[in-house]
């Protein structure tokens, strides 16, 4: 059992597991007898689930709430991955090789967290091999993402990763008009970004600038969705596109 972890019943593990993309294929009684031995934990906002670098002992599901994943450079700089709620994992990639996490993981509202041993995981993708399948699958999904994720920060200007991310905050496709309501703020932007706060605030500048979008508070509106994907795809580049902190 993981440090912290706390026995629950495993009525309430079940459902939980129920939602697990890997665990899709298993018959109720092993999925009741995974839940028996598993742990959960709760977790305030702001409360640190593992700090990059520590060992990792075991799989972590995201049972309800939203776990953040990101690292911070020697300076200060943040950078988020990607954030996971219910139904989600953590903690493959280390538990198979042997290394410790490769970023840390904090609650960015109230969590609760199942927690596996490595040992019963291991001995269940052996039982199940299905399950295993279903892991390097997520795996595989994730190599994808990270690849995308350098390459965006090498190759893609600010304004350009700003784009992306306003393109795929809104349901497909895109028409002008269309607007969405920012729950991030600048310096939260930026560690998604691969940026600082200051060049996010100048990149949203130059996409009103262009009449891209436009802005009113907290709110964006699309107003050219064309160019919109042209500047996520990094076939344009505006004024000062080529402005970025690396």
């Amino acid at each position: 059992m993981a440090e912290g972890m706390s026995k629950r019943a495993a009525p309430v593990t079940t459902e939980s597991l129920r939602r697990v993309p890997y665990f899709v294929s298993l018959p109720t009684i092993e999925l009741s007898r995974l839940a028996a031995q598993c742990s959960m934990r709760s977790l305030d906002a702001g409360e640190v689930l593992f700090e990059e670098g520590q060992p990792c002992r075991g799989l972590f599901i995201v049972a309800d709430g939203l776990i953040e994943i990101r690292q911070i450079s020697l300076r200060g700089r943040e950078q988020v991955f990607h954030t996971e709620g219910p139904g989600a994992t953590l903690g493959e990639a280390p538990l198979f090789d042997g290394g410790g996490y490769i970023a840390s993981a904090v609650a960015r509202a109230p969590t609760q967290i199942l927690f596996l041993a490595r040992a019963q995981l291991v001995c269940l993708c052996q039982r199940r091999p299905a399950v295993a399948l279903a892991i390097l699958t997520s795996l595989a999904r994730r190599v994808r993402h990270f690849a995308n994720l350098v390459s965006d920060l090498t190759f893609l200007p600010v304004p350009g990763r700003l784009a992306r991310h306003l393109a795929t905050s809104l349901a497909e496709p895109v028409k002008p008009g269309m607007s969405l309501e920012l729950t991030l703020t600048h310096a939260q932007l930026a560690a998604r970004l691969g940026t600082v706060r200051e060049l996010v605030a100048r990149a949203f500048s130059e996409l009103e600038k262009t009449r891209v979008i436009s802005r009113k508070q907290s709110r964006v509106v699309i107003r050219d969705p064309a160019r919109l994907a042209a500047l996520a795809r990094g076939e344009e580049s505006m004024a000062h596109g080529g402005d970025r902190v690396t």
